[in-house]
């Protein structure tokens, strides 16, 4: 079944749909709010083949790019204070989150000066850390949208109902939807909005509808393969043409309209919803996700909060902002494959797997 998603010949079938759609109508920007979904656009030269009246924008869609600066740097802080106090805390992240550059340097940093800094995969590596070192505080730093935020949830039920008191979190999770409506209210434009796969299994097709509701912005939420990514871009066309303001699921092999409820009842268990900075966007109303006060014992910060300087989020020149606004390629970076690259990077966009900067530097797109 899923090998019709990828066929070639399925592919250009779509793309002579969209040339024929698009034939005549004025510039179209689409925005997709997925590191995933760049990553097929880019790997796939979707770009260099629609018309040219049809862009495809890339918004804040990587996690680990929008953590703040603050939070990093409190966290390291945290380290240090700890060992002051003769507590040795083990901190666990992931291995993108582990690179991000700051001010003061990043995890790995930390890590040469001789702090415990372990790379994990899931949460759940975390988990069994601490289970296997119970005379030692382990901390998960832990970011990533509602796709990461339930199983960090499911997590904390499995460590609260066990009573493992040896292990935390610092949480920096994000809500998705708030995003692209800050965008919206900001002035961004766009013509339609290409829903994250991920964050909708959770979420559902209607955790995104308020935004056609308010907007009357038309939207897909879509899956990773070339041909969903061209189908959806084909339907939001075909939606702007008749100006008609919907939401279509085209990835409802995965997606149902009220997502995983099971998931969703975890999260809203443990987290509440607050206001939250996200690096380079500033603060962004009821975007953040943290725990709530009957589990503050699970959050690190509950013991250890160190005040921590202001720090400019980007480097002089950087343009992570502008990329994950949709308002820049990052082409258009005085730093982008020079001066920075994922060896050496001067923005967080340049680290994360699902960060553009990233995407574009690993599939040569310097064009």
């Amino acid at each position: 079944m899923l090998e019709k998603f990828g066929d070639k010949a399925v592919a250009q079938k779509i793309l002579e749909k969209i040339k024929e759609e698009a034939k005549g109508m004025e510039e179209l920007r689409f925005m997709h709010v997925c590191g995933t979904h760049e990553d097929t656009v880019t790997r796939s030269g979707i770009r260099s083949l629609l018309p040219e009246n049809v862009k495809i924008m890339s918004g804040p869609g990587c996690p680990v790019c929008i953590t703040p600066v603050e939070d990093i740097v409190k966290m390291m802080e945290i380290m240090k204070v700890a060992r002051e106090e003769r507590e040795e805390i083990i901190l666990t992240t992931f291995g993108d989150m582990y690179r991000i550059p700051t001010p003061i340097g990043s995890f790995a940093d930390l890590k040469s000066q001789g702090y415990d800094v372990r790379i994990v995969y899931s949460i759940y590596d975390s988990y069994k850390i601490a289970k296997e070192n119970p005379d030692k505080l382990v901390v998960h730093f832990s970011p990533g949208f509602e796709t990461t935020a339930a199983p960090t949830a499911g997590m904390l039920e499995s460590i609260v109902e066990e009573g493992l008191e040896n292990f935390k979190i610092y949480s920096v999770h994000r809500l998705t939807p708030p995003a692209v409506e800050a965008l919206l209210n900001a002035g961004t434009v766009f013509h339609g909005l290409i829903d994250p796969g991920h964050v909708s299994t959770i979420i559902g097709v209607k955790g995104w509808a308020y935004l056609t509701e308010k907007f009357g912005i038309p939207q897909v939420v879509a899956g990773f393969e070339p041909v969903d990514v061209l189908l959806g871009i084909l339907i939001l066309i075909r939606l702007v043409k008749r100006g008609e303001a919907k939401i279509i699921n085209e990835y409802n092999r995965v997606v149902k309209w009220e997502g995983n409820v099971k998931a969703q009842e975890l999260i809203w268990k443990y987290f509440e919803v607050k206001d939250a900075k996200w690096r380079a966007l500033g603060v962004i109303p009821r975007s953040g996700l943290e725990l709530k006060k009957e589990w503050k014992e699970l959050e690190i910060r509950t013991y250890y909060n160190p005040e921590v300087p202001k720090l400019p989020d980007l480097e002089k020149g950087c343009l992570c902002g502008a990329v994950l606004r949709g308002l820049a390629l990052p082409t258009q970076c005085q730093h982008f494959g020079k001066t920075c690259t994922p060896r050496h990077p001067v923005g967080p966009c340049m680290v994360s797997y699902e960060g553009t900067c990233h995407i574009f530097y690993k599939y040569g797109a310097l064009m």
